[in-house]
């Protein structure tokens, strides 16, 4: 896979981090309002190395209190990625359409643009039958990364995992883990915690589109209200 690998471009501004890593670990908050009462919440976030120590970011969702009831996980959002000064280093957007429909214009999708408001590529979700499919494009459409989930992805005490693959799928190079968080953790929220897999000479930006294929992933799959 020739695209992200090589010599890569500077990274966008806030996203330097992000160069030397070939891991992330992103875990949600817990919110206690929306566990005792079920009203849903702006989800938040914080990304971690895989020590997960300090965090290196924190995202937090802004959509309506209307969309979150009434469309759940399917709702229409934006999140902002923050590093520890409180500087936006990303901005991803997530229109409000269906998931698993037939038609390309309602299916799934995240853009993700630069704290300056350069785009950096989109995720999308792909006609399937049987496999959760994903494809990563850069700004120009150029396919870059594809992402395939197991038959299965609501599974019971395990880890659930996402392939990442070359463009032309001959090759995997990453991985995105749902982790098991125990028995009630997982019945009584939908804080998950997630890792995210790549190769360390792959762009930052195709990493950071990589981040919002995760979150994508995560609203799709893993949110539902317990």
């Amino acid at each position: 896979m020739s695209a992200g690998f090589g010599r890569p471009p500077a990274a966008p501004p806030g996203l330097e981090p992000l160069v030397p890593l070939d891991r992330l670990l992103v875990k949600q908050q817990l919110e206690l309002w929306e566990a005792v009462t079920g009203w849903e919440t702006n989800n938040r976030y914080t990304v971690h190395t895989a020590e997960g120590v300090a965090p290196l970011f924190r995202a937090a969702e802004r959509s309506s209190c209307w969309l979150r009831m009434c469309c759940g996980p399917l709702r229409a959002l934006q999140l902002l990625v923050l590093d520890e000064q409180r500087r936006e280093v990303l901005h991803l957007r997530r229109p409000l359409r269906c998931t698993g429909c037939c038609s390309p214009c309602c299916m799934q999708r995240l853009e993700v643009s630069a704290a300056d408001g350069r785009p950096l590529g989109a995720v999308t979700e792909q006609r399937a039958c049987l496999r959760p499919h994903l494809t990563l494009h850069r700004p120009g459409g150029e396919l870059a990364l594809t992402v395939r989930g197991p038959r299965c992805p609501l599974a019971l005490c395990r880890d659930v995992r996402f392939t990442v693959e070359s463009a032309d799928g001959s090759q995997q190079v990453g991985t995105i883990t749902k982790q098991w968080g125990g028995l009630a953790r997982e019945l009584l929220t939908d804080a998950d915690t997630l890792e995210l897999t790549f190769p360390v000479g792959l762009d930052a930006e195709l990493k950071a589109l990589l981040l919002g294929a995760l979150f994508l992933v995560d609203y799709m799959y893993f949110e539902s209200n317990k």
